[in-house]
């Protein structure tokens, strides 16, 4: 982790967004504790957390498209401008008198929204900050700034609205935003052009959830990140009611436990490196259930403020090393040209486990109490150590590979336009009968190295008049799209991919047909456009 920190423009950053993080939980104990003092309903005052993450489970993908369709650096800074006028607002409504329980949920979804605009672009331009054998320490840094912040960040918070009122933390949220925008501001970011235009908006959408739908490793580490989202949340969405309902304190109270868990969250992040060395990230993922499960029974049990600290130290731990090792799994495992994209999946996925579960736990306390309401969380926690029997987390990877090199034109003899297509490729191996069945297993791989970058209606077909020719068969939805999706592929991609090619025996490589589909009525010939005679396509690169 320190070797990170030897990268000014990663320093720079990481200290900005420390100030940021210290805003965000000074401004989210004002809002909480304006929550209560207004309505004191458990349900309303877990709402406030519903608000600060449901932004990030509506926009984050769209946020992750922006990230790696148009200049991270600016997208960040127009984020955190989002975030800073909202914080502003608030405190102007504040200070005049006029907050009320809605008003407080809508300024605090604007404040999300910018944060929610802001986390894939921060997140994806890690890796341009620091070289990829750091990334995991990088992320362990990031992890631990918003834990440094949650330590003292609340009980700082509660003292300040003790004292001066909510209004006085929301204009701190609203100052602590610029060391942020002066750094962005000055980082001069090397952006590597791109051959190819820039994806709209929705397409890019689409391109991202098809990447995680067809990535069987970042597909489990998503649904897992869903379930301790979902579950673990019930410390942050209750905390507010744990002080003043089961310790019977104040503010000062409310920011003192949240002090606690963030001291837990820094000690676990500081541990992660010790820990990834000496355990697979499923162990640490079951341990790390069981130990925040019996810290929410703790939690609900304890009439005493130090035990109730105690069991927060151990549950901040315990959340912050099944959070961190999620994050390291997503990120160290993605290409770059969708790395905003899946990282918003992630997001999408554990805001929108903590949204609905605040929601949840929020309604079970209202209902039957707050010590029900952990304590049914917290046996939800320790069963969530068995999603391993059916969803198990990848094993550590290398740092996340660059795309391979970039391959030659393909040969066209006809005219082409970017929105042409429906493009069909069709690649014909010739494998001998007795590795048919290793040549089958290889080209399931390759289905998801197709679907993922761009391919759809994949078909793999054996010839029955003779058994050793085999026709993989695929889709683009446009002549660019097609271009992109040979763009795509990562070295270790490409890697499999030869493998599929070795089994082709012949003396050329596999024939490679690309094709312009022309369903019936799909053309109008005009006596001004130049038909020109199709060549036949030659046998092609390694990687259609």
């Amino acid at each position: 982790m320190r070797e990170a920190l030897s990268y000014p423009v990663f320093r720079r950053i990481w200290g900005a967004s420390l100030f940021s993080n210290f805003g965000q939980l000074i401004q989210s104990v004002g809002a909480a504790w304006a929550m209560t003092e207004l309505t004191g309903k458990a349900d309303m005052v877990a709402l406030v957390q519903t608000a600060t993450f449901l932004p990030m489970m509506l926009f984050a993908l769209y946020a992750g498209a922006i990230a790696d369709t148009y200049d991270r650096r600016k997208v960040a800074m127009l984020a955190i401008g989002i975030a800073l006028v909202s914080a502003a607002a608030m405190t102007v409504t504040a200070r005049l008198g006029l907050l009320a329980p809605n008003l407080i949920l809508v300024f605090t979804f604007f404040i999300g929204t910018g944060i929610a605009l802001f986390g894939p672009s921060w997140q994806a331009s890690v890796s341009e900050q620091v070289p990829s054998a750091s990334v995991p320490g990088a992320i362990s840094l990031n992890s631990i700034s918003y834990n440094i912040a949650r330590s003292f960040g609340p009980a700082i918070g509660g003292v300040i609205v003790a004292v001066a009122g909510a209004a006085a933390a929301f204009f701190v949220n609203a100052v602590f935003f610029l060391p942020m925008l002066i750094v962005l501001f000055l980082w001069k970011r090397d952006q590597e052009p791109s051959r190819l235009p820039p994806e709209r908006l929705n397409r890019a959408v689409v391109s991202g959830v098809r990447y995680v739908i067809h990535s069987p490793k970042i597909r489990v580490v998503i649904i897992r990140t869903i379930i301790t989202g979902t579950l673990g949340c019930a410390f942050q969405a209750l905390m507010p009611l744990v002080a003043r309902d089961l310790l019977h304190g104040d503010a000062r109270t409310y920011g003192l436990l949240l002090g606690a868990f963030g001291i837990g969250a820094v000690t676990g992040a500081f541990a992660m490196n010790g820990l990834r060395e000496r355990f697979t990230y499923e162990t640490l993922v079951q341990a790390t259930s069981l130990t925040l499960g019996i810290a929410m029974l703790g939690v609900a049990v304890s009439p005493w403020t130090l035990l109730t600290v105690a069991a927060l130290v151990v549950g901040g731990a315990s959340w912050m090393i099944s959070v961190t090792i999620y994050n390291i799994s997503v990120q160290t495992v993605l290409p770059r040209w969708v790395s905003g994209r899946a990282l918003a999946a992630y997001q999408t996925a554990i805001a929108g486990g903590m949204a609905t579960g605040a929601w949840v736990w929020g309604h079970v306390a209202q209902a039957f109490g707050v010590s029900v309401g952990l304590s049914v969380a917290g046996f939800g926690c320790m069963l969530s150590a068995g999603a391993a029997i059916w969803l198990r987390l990848p094993h550590a990877t290398d740092p996340a590979e660059d795309r391979a090199k970039m391959l030659a034109e393909p040969q066209v003899d006809l005219e082409l336009t970017p929105r042409s297509g429906p493009i069909v490729v069709e690649i014909l191996y010739t494998v001998p009968r007795f590795r048919a069945r290793a040549f089958y297993s290889i080209m399931q791989e390759i289905q998801l190295i197709r679907q993922r970058n761009g391919g759809y209606s994949w078909s793999l077909a054996r010839d029955i008049g003779n058994p050793e020719l085999w026709t993989e068969r695929f889709h683009c939805p446009t002549w660019l799209d097609y271009l992109r999706q040979r763009s795509r592929p990562t070295q270790s991609e490409h890697e499999m991919l030869e493998r599929a090619n070795a089994f082709h025996e012949g003396e050329s490589p596999p024939l490679i047909r690309r094709m312009l589909d022309r369903p019936f009525g799909s053309v109008r010939w005009r006596e001004d456009v130049r038909e020109n005679a199709v060549a036949a396509v030659p046998p092609g690169p390694a990687a259609p």
